[in-house]
């Protein structure tokens, strides 16, 4: 069972079934049912309840289960979830995954090469932060989630230890 939200209103519940291209479920209560076709990597074709949809898939991020497809022309967000993430939620853990992360650690001692960032810089999720050398390779560390810089607790040409802490939120 998958559960797809669309602009964050409307909710389709589907059990796909990818050998057949036939599909069924509800589109906020109410019976929905087709079948598609893959025309490519990004290129979709659905026939739902007798009408026909083109899907183009303009962005897709695997980690967060998010989707930004075009149907028919008009754009919409897409939040999915699978059975696992419905388990999650009826055991209330899925609160647990996302938890506001409040600091950037060192992940490995090391020599901090750059601080790309300064306090009061907004920065968004995957923003890099810190080029940190770790047995004589570069790794740069990036945002978590986005937020503000409130302190950062190093300086550039610092010898840092593993799980010490370098940014703080």
């Amino acid at each position: 069972m998958y559960s797809i939200t669309i602009n964050g209103n409307q909710t389709l519940k589907t059990n796909l079934n990818t050998s057949g291209k036939e599909f069924e479920g509800t589109l906020n209560d109410a019976l929905v049912k087709g079948n598609y076709e893959k025309i490519n990597s990004y290129q979709y074709h659905f026939l739902m309840n007798g009408k026909s949809y083109n899907v183009d898939v303009i962005k897709l991020n695997a980690e967060e289960k998010t989707m930004v497809v075009k149907i028919n022309s008009v754009k919409f967000n897409l939040q999915l979830k699978d059975k696992y993430d419905e388990l999650l939620h009826n055991l209330g853990l899925d609160n647990l995954a996302s938890k506001k992360i409040n600091e950037i650690k060192a992940p490995m001692p090391g020599m901090v090469l750059n601080i790309l960032v300064k306090e009061g810089d907004v920065v968004s999720k995957g923003d890099a932060l810190i080029v940190l050398e770790a047995m004589k390779m570069e790794n740069i560390l990036k945002s978590p989630s986005e937020g503000t810089i409130k302190k950062i607790a190093i300086t550039k040409g610092t010898a840092v230890e593993k799980n010490q802490i370098l940014i703080h939120f």
